[in-house]
């Protein structure tokens, strides 16, 4: 599968979206087992549509725009709840109408959710796939109802969300997929060591770091809540993900700024962490053994 231009456009984006960010997350990419059965879930569940396949997968997303993709290997298993690697792929909606839309077609599906949370600069909806990888759709309230602290951090909390009166509000109409302008907002990562993760992407990647609760920490470019979150709720001491375990395979970090960029290769090789190129993708194994692809 091939990485594409179109997902790196920002075209109508607003100036403080998470994509519209000096560095954000673009694409996730999943090894699966029964590749037919999660793609026409995502298909049909998550309203995402084919733009590319290939021998091993396929890549799907929004209008056009690649989000995710899938393949397969034959010697995939399926990895333990406590390896690291994906807790869950946020996609996020452009507004409250849409997230309730999609719940509507939810509740229609008999979709099972594993949560809703407030978490007062967004609201968010969870769920999992067939083969259990996390999955978060979520809108995000104007930046004016953020609150930050002396310190930079943002306010966020975990809070009930009102999932009647979402439902309530939302257009009952049909619903065929996510809305144009659905990205990824966010990853969120099963890691072994917190102060690891810290030094990784804020000292590394050059990420603020804009949140903590316990057990995890929130990174994040242009002062959004959060394009990288890790915790160790299940993963704390756990070993390196095997190169053959389902789940999250590899995740890409676009920097809008070239010289971020360098600034976070320098460091990399600095601490002697092995990186390959290809045109302008640079990628890597994480600290877990989480694959990250750097790019412009």
């Amino acid at each position: 599968m091939q990485d594409s231009t179109l997902s790196r456009s920002t075209q109508g984006m607003p100036a403080d979206h998470a994509v519209a960010m000096p560095a954000y997350v673009d694409q996730s990419h999943l090894v699966v087992q029964d590749l037919p059965m999660v793609s026409a879930w995502y298909q049909r569940i998550m309203g995402l549509t084919p733009i590319e396949t290939g021998a091993k997968g396929e890549t799907l997303g929004v209008a056009g725009r690649p989000l995710l993709t899938l393949t397969t290997e034959s010697d995939a298993a399926r990895a333990p709840r406590n390896a690291p690697g994906l807790f869950h792929t946020a996609f996020l909606v452009p507004d409250r109408r849409e997230l309730g839309h999609w719940l509507a077609h939810a509740a229609r599906n008999n979709i099972r959710l594993q949560g809703a949370s407030d978490h007062l600069v967004s609201e968010a909806i969870y769920l999992a796939d067939p083969e259990g990888n996390g999955i978060e759709i979520y809108r995000d309230r104007s930046r004016s109802e953020w609150n930050y602290q002396p310190d930079g951090m943002v306010a966020m909390s975990t809070l009930p969300l009102d999932l009647q009166a979402l439902y309530d509000e939302a257009p009952k109409g049909d619903w065929n997929s996510l809305a144009e302008g659905t990205t990824i907002g966010h990853i969120h990562l099963q890691v072994s060591d917190i102060p690891q993760a810290d030094a990784f992407f804020r000292d590394v990647l050059g990420l603020d770091l804009m949140a903590r609760y316990p057990g995890a920490s929130f990174f994040a470019s242009g002062k959004y809540h959060h394009h990288v979150a890790a915790n160790i709720w299940n993963s704390r001491g756990a070993p390196k993900r095997q190169h053959n375990m389902t789940g999250l395979a590899d995740y890409t970090i676009r920097f809008s700024d070239a010289a971020k960029l360098a600034t976070a290769l320098t460091k990399l090789d600095e601490l002697e962490m092995a990186v390959t190129r290809q045109g302008d993708v640079h990628s890597l194994v994480d600290p877990w053994g989480i694959g990250l692809k750097l790019s412009t």
